[in-house]
Parts: structure tokens; sequence; C-alpha cells
């Protein structure tokens, strides 16, 4: 057997063990329909379509979210996701921590959202510029810029 083979069988086998080590649970929380955000249509769509699989209990598990090590990667960024901001439950969060979320929303879908490595293997999410300006002035109620408050 030549070296190339054995690293070969040796990263094989590595990957195959990879498998049996366990990641946090796959699976979409039950939606109460009551408390789910209500957006205009065209917004909703944009929002499904690029923010949802992480920020919803409504995510679309791909292939390889059950093979390590790629489980391990979406699965942590759904919960993380829907820990920060959880469109699923929106409702249920008091009007305070949903100017919060809004502002936080305003700033990210300019610096980070969708997160890069989501749009390598998700390019229908990507967001246009005019998909953007839409979110914001959503996220701004109308106004277009948030509000700051120095402290």
């Amino acid at each position: 057997m030549t070296t190339f083979l054995r690293y070969l069988a040796i990263l094989a086998l590595i990957f195959a063990a990879m498998q049996l080590i366990p990641s946090y649970p796959k699976e979409n929380p039950p939606t109460d329909p009551s408390l789910e955000i209500e957006l205009p249509p065209d917004l909703m769509a944009i929002i499904r379509r690029s923010c949802y699989d992480c920020h919803s209990n409504q995510t679309r598990w791909p292939w390889y979210a059950d093979v390590a090590p790629m489980k391990w990667i979406v699965r942590r960024d759904v919960q993380e996701g829907r820990k920060a901001l959880n469109f699923s439950i929106w409702k249920s969060y008091s009007p305070e921590r949903q100017k919060e979320l809004k502002a936080q929303i305003f700033r990210s879908v300019i610096l980070a959202m969708p997160l890069p490595q989501y749009l390598w293997l998700h390019p229908e999410a990507k967001l246009s510029k005019e998909e953007r300006e839409r979110i914001q002035m959503w996220a701004s109620d109308g106004k277009g810029y948030i509000d700051v408050q120095v402290r």
C-alpha cells in the first residue's frame, strides 16, 4: 500500500469516527402561528428566504446537517440564531425587546446577515441592495434610520 493510500485510509477512518460524535439536536420546535411575526407579503417573502432557516422554528434542514463536521456548524448556527432572534415567537417579545431587535436587524442586515458561510450553500438567500433597504425601512418604522441614545 502506498503512503498516499495509507493517509487516505486514515482520513476515511477519522471522517467515519467523526460521525459518531453527537451534536445539538436537529429539531424544529412546535410553533404557535399566533406568535409569529406579521409583515407585508413582499417583506415576509424576503425574511423567509434569507432569515428563517436560522431565525425561526421553521428551519429547512439540508442533508449536510447530518454529516460531521458540517452538522456541528449548522446546528450551532441555528441554535445561536434562534437565541438571538426568533421570528416564530416575535409577538411574545415585549415591545421594548422588539424595538431592540429591530435596531439589531437594521444594523446587521448591512454588516453581517445573512452569514457568509450560509450564502456559500444558499446563494438564493443573498439580499439585494433594495431588499436590504426594504428591511431597514421596516426595522426603522419607516424612518430609514435608527435613533441612537448616547449614555
